[in-house]
Parts: C-alpha cells; structure tokens; sequence
C-alpha cells in the first residue's frame, strides 16, 4: 500500500473533483476513505455511547464500537488532470442534514452496499437522485454477506442498467479504487452527454 504521508503534492494541473461517499451506519465508508487516500486521511471517529447505542440499529453490528460524527476526508490522485477529494458521510439517519451539506458542491456519489442489509442503503441512494449527481452503487464484500446476481441487486434497488453496479473490497487499494473509477467515468459520460446537447 502506498504510504500516508503531508507531503504528496497535487498536480498543478489537476482538475479537483469533490466526491461523496455514502451509505449506511457500519458499512465501511471510514475504511474505504482510510484506504484509498494518498495522504493521511480525518477522520471524526467517536467511541459509541449508550445512548447512540438505543438510537443506532445495531443488529449484526455488536463489534462495532467506534462510529463517525462528522466526516471523514482522503484525496486520491488518479491522474494528472485529475485528484479526487473525498468525503466519507455519517450513516446515521439522524446526520441527514449533515449529510446533505457535505454533498454541496459534489460532482458525484459513491454508495457502499452491504448485501446483509440491502434495505439500509435506500437513503444514501434517495438523497443522490434528490440532487441529481451521478453515481455508482458498489457492493462491499463482508465475510458472511450472501453474494446476489447483478440483475437481482438491480431489481431489489431499482438501479436502471445505465447506473454503474460494482463489487470491491474497502480493505483493498486495488480493489477500492475500482468504484472510483468507475464513479468518475460515468462523471465524464454525463459531462459529455450534456455539453453534446
């Protein structure tokens, strides 16, 4: 993995892209962000209280001892014309306003699904159509998460076949990076498509 460090500079001719990453409480947004950044990423992480505790559902969650209460934030340079600034969003539903802040001035989102807890990531799904971005539903592997068709995935979140579905790994740069790219190819692709217009 490369390593997390102040010191890696932006090209001057980069073109800064800002990037949401959504979905639900636990499903790895933090360790997505943590993975992908080329510099060491923030993170708001907060240990869980009792009372967040009665709040936050936490069925098949009972490791989960830290949650973020704010954001967490990681770049990405994927090319010379291009580095990504990325916002990791609370998953909470009680963060929504919140959530729709840092979505201001984004040019695309990023869902993280956990197909344990398909139902969960409607929101995340919701507040990007509410705000008319692009972006790209990406299925996060967990352990004993049950693996779905591609085509029964897009039926159960009514993903039209032109929206990009993909699988990675948080835990995996290679893998990680891969919902990036595809994010901001299909970016590009509506950029496109509305300046042929």
């Amino acid at each position: 993995m490369h390593s997390k460090s102040f010191d890696h500079y932006v090209p001057v001719t980069a073109q800064p892209i800002k990037i949401v990453v959504l979905g639900p409480f636990a499903v790895g947004k933090t360790t997505f962000v943590s993975t992908v950044s080329e510099i060491q990423p923030m993170h708001t992480e907060e240990r869980m209280t009792h009372a967040g505790q009665l709040i936050d559902n936490l069925d098949d969650l009972r490791g989960k001892t830290t949650t973020t209460v704010a954001m967490d934030f990681g770049r990405l340079t994927l090319s010379q014309n291009i580095v990504l600034y990325l916002f990791g969003a609370p998953g909470q539903p009680r963060f929504r306003s919140m959530v729709r802040s840092l979505m201001e001035g984004a040019l695309g989102g990023l869902v993280l699904l956990d197909t344990r807890r398909i139902a969960e990531s409607f929101d995340a799904i919701d507040q990007l159509e509410d705000a008319a971005l692009p972006y790209t539903v990406a299925v996060n592997t967990f352990d004993s998460a049950p693996c779905y068709r591609e085509e029964d995935l897009r039926d159960s979140l009514d993903i039209p076949a032109h929206r990009p579905l993909v699988t990675l790994d948080a835990r995996h740069l290679s893998s990680a990076k891969q919902g990036l790219i595809s994010l901001v190819n299909h970016i590009l692709d509506r950029s496109r498509m509305e300046h042929a217009r």
